[in-house]
Formats: C-alpha cells, sequence, structure tokens
C-alpha cells in the first residue's frame, strides 16, 4: 500500500485539489440558488428561458 501511495503521490494530491475546487463551485451555486441568484449570463434578449428566469 505504501509504495502504491508513494508511487502516486502527485496524481493523488492533484485530484484531492481538484475535489475540493469542484465542491467549492458546486456549493457556491447551491447557496446562490438558494439566496434567488441566477448563474446565467444576463443576456435575456437571446435567451430561451427568459420567461422562466427573471419573472
Amino acid at each position: 500500500m505504501l509504495e502504491f501511495l508513494s508511487a502516486n503521490l502527485g496524481t493523488i494530491i492533484v485530484l484531492v485539489v481538484l475535489a475540493i475546487i469542484v465542491g467549492a463551485i458546486i456549493c457556491k451555486m447551491y447557496r446562490d440558488k438558494k439566496k434567488g441568484k441566477s448563474s446565467c449570463g444576463c443576456n435575456c434578449a437571446s435567451c430561451p428561458m427568459a420567461n422562466e428566469c427573471h419573472k
């Protein structure tokens, strides 16, 4: 087991960092959704969901 960890330490560290970043992004999106904020670019003129997004 120790051989595996030492041989793949770089990959494991990158994977953990990426998982933390993705988790933080998902948490931010969830909190924004609960606050009623939109994640769109607010270009409602060209958006097919314009009637649904900003009521």
